[in-house]
């Protein structure tokens, strides 16, 4: 029944901690727009991620 002294409290500190960072993320703008990432995905672009995707192999110096 002790244990409940701490648990309760511990939960609401949690719920607090969840509701803050959610908030944060709200105002800071993380979820204006959730449909863009997967219309540039789709998008017909074949840009390369690193060097060995474009062809270039490390170590070699272009001119």
């Amino acid at each position: 029944m002790d244990i409940l002294y701490l648990l309760i409290p511990l939960s609401a500190v949690l719920v607090l901690v969840i509701l803050g960072v959610f908030a944060w993320a709200t105002y800071s703008g993380q979820f204006d727009d959730v449909e863009q990432e997967g219309r540039r995905i789709l998008a017909s672009g074949n840009d390369a991620i690193d060097g060995h995707q474009a062809g270039v192999t490390p170590g070699v110096k272009e001119s």
